[in-house]
C-alpha cells in the first residue's frame, strides 16, 4: 500500500473504477501515473484516475477518449485541463478513517444474489451500471439496510483491501450520520478510505472519517 493517505485512497479507487468498467468489457490500463479506458466510461465513472502528483496532462489525455463527455479524477487536484476544454464539475476531500476507531452503529447486510443486488442498484439509482459480475470478485462487498418488510432503503460498497473503499452510499433515512455509522460498524477492525463532497463530509467526519486530502473532477 502507497504510504501517502491520498495515494492509498486513489489506488483503491481506480481499482473499484477498473472493476466496475471490466464489468461493462472495458479493460482497463494502470501503471505508476494514472489508470485509464480507451473507451469512455460507464455513466459517474471517469476515463482516468491519477495515481500520483504531477503528471502530465497531455500524456494522461492521450490514454482515453478525450471527446465530449470525458472525465478525469484529479486527485491531487494539481492538474490543469481548462486548456484542453475541460472544466471543474466539482471538488471533493479523500477521506479515511482508521480501525481504531470504536464503532457505534447496526451493521448492514451482504448483498450475495443477482436478485438482491438488482433490488439493491434499483434503491441506489444505478440501475444497469451494477451488474451481477461485480459479486464474483472477492474483493468486492455490496452491503444492504433492508427496512422490516426487506425493502433496500440505504447501502454502499466496499472496494479492496488495506485499505478497502467506500463508495456509493444511499440512504432513505432522515438520519445523514446512520448509513455512515453502519459502514464503521460493519467495518469496524478495517481502514477505510474514500471521498466525499463539502455537503456530506459532515456526516462522514461524525462517524470517524478524517480528511486527506483534495481532490478534483474534470469534465470535458
Amino acid at each position: 500500500m502507497p504510504n501517502d493517505v491520498r495515494e492509498a485512497a486513489a489506488h483503491n479507487n481506480a481499482q473499484w473504477c477498473d472493476v466496475v468498467c471490466a464489468s461493462h468489457g472495458l479493460v482497463g490500463r494502470i501503471d505508476a501515473e494514472a489508470w485509464s479506458v480507451p473507451r469512455r466510461s460507464p455513466p459517474w465513472y471517469p476515463d482516468a484516475v491519477t495515481l500520483r502528483p504531477g503528471v502530465d496532462p497531455e500524456a494522461l489525455l492521450a490514454r482515453i477518449d478525450a471527446g465530449a463527455g470525458a472525465s478525469v479524477k484529479d486527485s491531487f487536484a494539481d492538474l490543469d485541463l481548462a486548456a484542453y476544454g475541460f472544466r471543474v464539475l466539482f471538488d471533493a476531500q479523500w477521506i479515511h478513517r482508521p480501525p481504531t476507531e470504536p464503532p457505534t452503529g447496526v451493521p448492514l447486510d451482504r448483498v450475495t444474489t443477482a436478485r438482491g443486488l438488482a433490488e439493491w442498484a434499483s434503491a441506489h439509482g444505478g440501475g444497469e451500471l451494477f451488474r451481477p459480475a461485480l459479486l464474483a470478485d472477492p474483493g468486492i462487498r455490496v452491503l444492504a439496510r433492508h427496512d422490516g418488510r426487506g425493502a433496500v432503503v440505504g447501502g454502499a460498497v466496499v472496494s479492496g483491501d488495506d485499505p478497502s473503499g467506500v463508495s456509493n452510499l444511499f440512504s432513505t433515512s432522515d438520519d445523514p450520520d446512520e448509513i455512515w455509522l453502519a459502514i464503521s460498524a460493519t467495518l469496524p477492525d478495517v481502514p477505510l478510505v474514500g471521498y466525499e463532497s463539502a455537503p456530506d463530509l459532515p456526516p462522514a467526519r461524525r462517524a470517524g472519517f478524517h480528511p486527506a486530502g483534495l481532490l478534483r473532477i474534470w469534465l470535458r
